[in-house]
């Protein structure tokens, strides 16, 4: 009933929301892209796209037909792999930072799954450093971490802006001492933090100190304190520290895939293509 091509720009509309950006990104151009969708939605019996000079939207009904595009597409392309003689097996061995799973990894890791259900997937949530290591010692064959921007190794996945976070109602005076919540050493972001309050003469102390996201935000949001995330990771109930608050410029991350060059080839170059195509 549905036409994969057309499911495929329909889906390729809802994560962009934007038609020309669509059209880049699948490599067509914007009428057929307008054409894709126009059929869907006659197919559907459905309005999916609101859709004016200003912005795109997805309606009910489109949010409705994304979550049944992302199944029928997996489904189709797993059919595909099968019957072409190109499914793969084996093991993979996948590392993340803990504070990637605040992306869209863990919907692009059910996604993969469902494509390639003969790959047997072992994730490994760690700190970045912890996930180096293990890449390097060869216990790992493929690690989505966080880098200082432009010294690491390994496939860009996007380069985004540190920032301090806190909650709303709770702006610092310029001249307090700054509560400070992060992971214990080593930590990129902890060296980041406490290097650029030392330059800028601020007076800090750590108020909490846990290896995992969770008990990060958790402490932010019980009030202990402000923390470091990358701007793109911040959740919607905390907010990006004003420039009221007298804190400083703390610069850029990267967050980069590693992978083990004597890894399997193919299990690590179509994970490493689905994380980089959807980011």
């Amino acid at each position: 009933m549905f036409d994969p091509v057309q499911l495929r720009t329909f889906l390729t509309i809802s994560e962009t929301l934007n038609f020309t950006a669509a059209a880049a990104r699948l490599g067509i151009s914007q009428p057929t892209v307008s054409q894709h969708v126009a059929r869907l939605e006659r197919a559907a019996n459905r309005r999916l796209v609101q859709r004016d000079t200003h912005e795109v939207a997805l309606t009910d009904n489109g949010q409705a037909m994304a979550g049944f595009a992302r199944s029928i597409l997996a489904a189709h392309d797993q059919a595909a792999a099968y019957f072409t003689g190109s499914a793969m097996g084996g093991r993979l061995r996948f590392g993340a930072a803990d504070d990637l799973a605040l992306t869209q990894l863990p919907r692009i890791l059910r996604e993969f799954r469902q494509l390639h259900p003969q790959v047997t997937v072992e994730l490994t949530i760690a700190q970045s450093h912890v996930l180096h290591r293990r890449l390097l010692a060869g216990h790992l064959d493929l690690v989505f971490i966080k880098q200082n921007a432009g010294e690491g190794t390994g496939a860009l996945v996007r380069r985004d802006r540190l920032t301090w976070v806190g909650l709303p109602q709770a702006p610092l005076a310029d001249a307090g001492v700054v509560p400070l919540i992060t992971y214990p050493n080593p930590s990129m972001s902890r060296d980041m933090a406490t290097r650029a309050l030392e330059q800028a003469g601020r007076t800090w102390r750590v108020t909490c100190t846990t290896r995992e996201i969770n008990g990060m935000l958790a402490a932010v949001r019980a009030g202990l304190g402000i923390t470091v995330l990358a701007q793109s990771l911040v959740p919607t109930d905390l907010v990006v520290m004003p420039a009221s608050s007298g804190l400083p410029a703390l610069g850029d991350v990267d967050m980069v895939l590693v992978d083990n060059p004597n890894a399997p080839r193919e299990p690590v170059e179509a994970l490493t293509a689905a994380i980089l195509g959807r980011h």
